[in-house]
């Protein structure tokens, strides 16, 4: 089956041939660790996922390489690990906050279905091949020194803009940012820089003798060199990447190994909103992982709900998506029939090598559900990333609580009543007013055999 992907670099749907079948090789770009990974960067998380599953398919699990990394090496990092820990050393400090901030969007990814990466590599651990890809630059007339920082020299590259399908020229004219004096033209970025005091340090390349710490751009090169070599097949990320951060990673990877392309493909997914608007703190929708965890959506529900709209479009994240996506989840694991031994369904196999198109994908297992085929519906469903296991968890958990709850509330409700026969109306309503505080909605109807009153109640948030 021929597997055929958007281009971001040629603008256009093409066949995937790998460069070598035996080792398929895909890098994302991964979280940079100081704070919640929110729901916007849960996006490319879930798109490559489903697409290292489909290599995996189609190759072979053993011969796909999947690279996602971690920066831990970055301004934010450093400016949040200061606020945070201030008491600490800033070294300290700054491996506290990486650390906890990865163990988090592991934990949080994982709730999602997520496969982990064949590997994750570290920015840290890699600060040898950053300086290495600085001097190479630097030897071949691609990058220079001024001011202890090494910068790439943007005229160096005559197709810069390519990926971002921008000029040079226009790029400069549209430029609004003021140009740092050392640099010898407005385009041209860091890859590496001295560091301030309390920031990490490094010896830095090209003869510069302060310590210093590389830029962002830099640190995918090397990594993505270093697991997977100077040309591999597919690089991944969100739209707001494509310039300049993979621009950038284009030149200098290209500039530093004299190669013709760094990936052969690029894909981007498209940008995330919140109920019709862009997500941000200042208007009080921006939405973590986390958080929709903890207000009890089961991971796959958030899962199926991205998968719903095609990668490369915008999505519009609401409250009444995540409620269809998890009617529809609810409906579709409800006899829960084992699928083992049954195939994964080629309609949603066919759909997915068509660019990605889960919107076709859960067509096709709409499809399955209605025909009654329930086990090749499981096995897709677990192929895909949705076992179940999130919702079961869940039911589960509720029902702890609602037997928890009901040893709280019955005797409430008895002693209530027992008010109420007494006429001591102000007991009655003190306990009413417990309740209601507690989340518990109470109903008084009368029993038309005996004349009692009786109390059901029910939890309202």
């Amino acid at each position: 089956m021929s597997l055929t992907l958007y281009n971001t670099l040629t603008r256009r749907k093409e066949a995937f041939s790998p460069l070598d079948p035996e080792n398929v090789r895909m890098y994302v770009c991964g979280p940079t660790v100081y704070d919640f990974a929110h729901i916007g960067n849960a996006r490319p998380v879930i798109v490559f996922d489903v697409l290292f599953r489909l290599l995996r398919h189609i190759y072979g699990a053993d011969h796909v390489t999947y690279v996602r990394n971690i920066t831990d090496v970055d301004d934010k990092i450093n400016a949040r690990a200061a606020e945070r820990y201030p008491e600490l050393p800033p070294e300290v400090g700054i491996r506290k906050l990486t650390e906890e901030t990865a163990a988090q969007f592991h934990k949080d990814i994982a709730a999602l279905g997520v496969l982990p990466p064949t590997v994750e590599p570290r920015a840290t651990e890699h600060i040898q091949e950053m300086v290495d890809l600085c001097n190479q630059l630097v030897a071949n007339g691609h990058a220079y020194v001024a001011a202890d920082h090494v910068l790439f020299d943007a005229s160096s590259m005559p197709d810069y803009g390519k990926l971002s399908n921008r000029s040079l020229e226009e790029m400069e004219a549209g430029a609004r940012v003021e140009v740092a004096p050392y640099k010898k033209g407005p385009m041209d970025f860091v890859l590496w820089k001295p560091s301030k005091p309390g920031e990490p340090a490094w010896p830095s390349p090209a003869g510069i003798t302060v310590p210093g710490r590389p830029g962002w751009h830099i640190e995918c090169s090397a990594m993505s060199w270093r697991h997977l070599g100077a040309v591999f097949d597919i690089h991944g990320g969100g739209i707001d990447l494509a310039f300049p951060h993979h621009e950038n990673e284009i030149a200098q990877s290209r500039c530093a190994h004299g190669t013709e392309v760094m990936a052969r493909y690029w894909m981007h997914n498209g940008f995330l909103q919140v109920e019709g608007e862009k997500m941000s703190k200042s208007l009080g929708n921006f939405i973590t992982i986390r958080q929709l965890l903890d207000e009890g959506w089961p991971g796959e529900v958030l899962r199926l709900n991205m998968l719903r709209t095609h990668y490369r479009q915008p999505i519009d994240w609401t409250k009444k998506g995540l409620d269809e996506s998890e009617k529809i989840l609810s409906g579709w694991l409800a006899d829960g029939v084992s699928g083992e031994g049954a195939p994964v369904a080629q309609g949603v196999i066919e759909a997915l090598s068509d660019d990605l198109n889960t919107p076709k994908a859960i067509a096709e297992l709409h499809r399955l559900h209605a025909a009654g085929e329930t086990a090749v519906l499981n096995v897709t469903l677990a192929f895909l990333g949705i076992t179940g296991e999130s919702l079961k968890a869940r039911a589960v958990a509720q029902a702890a609580e609602a037997l928890s709850m009901s040893s709280k509330v019955e005797p409430l409700i008895a002693a209530r009543l027992e008010a109420r026969k007494r006429k001591d109306f102000a007991e009655s309503d003190r306990i009413r007013d417990e309740l209601a505080a507690m989340g518990i909605s109470l109903k008084d109807s009368k029993n038309k055999e005996t004349g009692e009153i009786e109390t059901t109640w029910e939890v309202t948030r």
